[in-house]
């Protein structure tokens, strides 16, 4: 099992908006899992994200209520970086095409 390092915060040099902008074909989606608290989901996303409290409430929310919430749009090296450090936190994250590209 991953030891969880609770001080770390991933920031992309990109922006973070779910906004899909051309040539931007992943996205990075958790989805809902029996074992994680909300408030857990929620400070997981304002750390890797740099979401503030009520959009990182709002993902969470999304999570719970449809098992699912896309998280970030954009290239697929960033995503790929994204689904990895949300799986260390250990949330269900997976990379998805972009079909709307």
């Amino acid at each position: 099992m991953n030891q969880l390092n609770t001080g770390t915060t991933v920031r992309p040099e990109k922006s973070t908006d779910t906004v899909t902008q051309p040539g931007r074909g992943w996205k990075v989606v958790v989805h809902n899992d029996p074992v994680n608290l909300m408030s857990y989901v929620v400070m997981v996303f304002q750390r890797v994200f740099g979401y503030d409290k009520e959009k990182a409430r709002r993902h969470m929310l999304e999570v719970h209520e449809q098992n699912r919430s896309v998280l970030w749009t954009g290239e697929r090296e960033v995503a790929e970086n994204y689904v990895h450090t949300l799986q260390q936190w250990q949330l269900t994250a997976t990379l998805e095409r972009n079909e709307e590209d």
